[in-house]
């Protein structure tokens, strides 16, 4: 469980994304003080559907607790290969792992409640991926569920008050890379 007594650090980030040496996380989403971050977006193909695996964020989060989100996020704790620290986070939170792309990267600076503030740079991970088996992490995911990409553009400003603050602008980087990918790759699609 993330809180503020358990100390953790994060790669702190110039408007570049240039590493600027590590930060508590507490302090840093306190303080709204720019850092990477990461997130994953795991996709299938079910029948002519494309689907997204989306997790729900248990309750006992410092900020964003319940709402839903993509299949796992992080932040960059140190400066070494962000694919491997998402494959790795993906293992941690969800119980499997598989092959990842990088599809961009975005920033945002939202309030985020509990006086808490993301400011990120968030790179985005894109994989499709059936996984066998789905083991959620309970300090991390209260709830997951698949849902059909179309289903989920169609989705009202008040059920979009369910997902957390990131979501919708790194899940369009997502759509946009994983659709690309299938394009370009029909084979591995």
């Amino acid at each position: 469980m993330s809180n503020k007594n358990s100390a953790q650090f994060i790669l702190r980030v110039n408007q570049l994304d240039q590493p600027l040496g590590l930060i508590e996380k507490y302090e840093a989403h306190r303080n709204g003080i720019l850092h990477r971050a990461f997130s994953v977006f795991l996709f299938r193909r079910l029948n002519s559907s494309l689907q997204l695996l989306l997790h729900q964020r248990t309750q006992e989060k410092y900020h964003s607790g319940g709402l839903w989100t993509n299949t796992c996020c992080s932040h960059a704790k140190k400066a070494t290969p962000l694919e491997n620290q998402a494959k790795n986070r993906l293992k941690i939170e969800m119980g499997f792992s598989c092959k990842l792309y990088h599809a961009g990267l975005f920033y945002y600076k939202e309030n985020v409640g509990n006086e808490m503030i993301e400011h990120e740079i968030d790179h985005v991970f894109v994989g499709l991926h059936n996984p066998r088996f789905i083991r959620p992490n309970p300090q991390e995911v209260q709830n997951y569920k698949w849902i059909d990409v179309e289903a989920l553009q169609s989705l009202s400003q008040e059920e979009q008050k369910k997902f957390t603050a990131w979501f919708f602008q790194a899940f369009e980087l997502a759509l946009k890379s994983i659709k690309t990918m299938s394009t370009l790759n029909k084979s591995y699609f």
